[in-house]
């Protein structure tokens, strides 16, 4: 395979610093890198249909959710992980494009919903099929063998200690 600029990296701190264990680096740095990249390419995807990334995750948690695609703030923040303000700002655009709407929560009086206008739910469905479409493109030099195993260290990676004790996500659910 060839030598990539995490590579070069690694072996600049090796000559700088013999003394230094850099091998975590190769992982971490190419993780972080993949990142990088995805979410330009997610951008490119979701600006195609006038969104941005966050905003998608908005509808795409209210999709999936099921009809007649509501939920509360409380529910529809913790499945997309974001600041309580920075969910505000995304659903008071997402009800200016006339994508979702606030309604009054039956089962409590003081209560809101946030749901999926008509709208909101055909953007999100044309803008999931590109997204899948994207990740597949994004995917393509791995055989299914190699996304699955990929997959199996990732999620282990992420239910390790030190991941888990930084996830906003693993701290709600384990407070409740």
């Amino acid at each position: 395979m060839q030598e990539d600029e995490i590579d070069r990296i690694v072996g600049q701190w090796n000559q700088a610093r013999p003394d230094l264990d850099v091998s975590p680096t190769h992982v971490l740095q190419r993780i972080t890198r993949l990142n990088l990249l995805q979410e330009v390419s997610f951008a490119r995807v979701f600006a195609g249909h006038g969104l941005t990334w966050g905003e998608y995750l908005v509808l795409a948690a209210l999709r999936r959710a099921g009809p007649p695609y509501r939920m509360n703030p409380t529910a529809l923040y913790g499945s997309v992980i974001l600041s309580s303000g920075g969910m505000t700002k995304r659903l008071d655009r997402l009800e200016r494009a006339g994508l979702v709407e606030r309604l009054p929560d039956p089962a409590d009086r003081r209560g809101r919903l946030v749901g999926l206008t008509d709208r909101g739910l055909e953007l999100v469905d044309a803008a999931v099929v590109d997204h899948l479409a994207n990740e597949e493109r994004l995917l393509g030099d791995l055989s299914a063998s190699e996304r699955l195993e990929l997959s199996d260290l990732l999620r282990k990676l992420l239910a390790s200690e030190p991941f888990k004790a930084l996830d906003p996500a693993r701290a709600s659910t384990d407070s409740g």
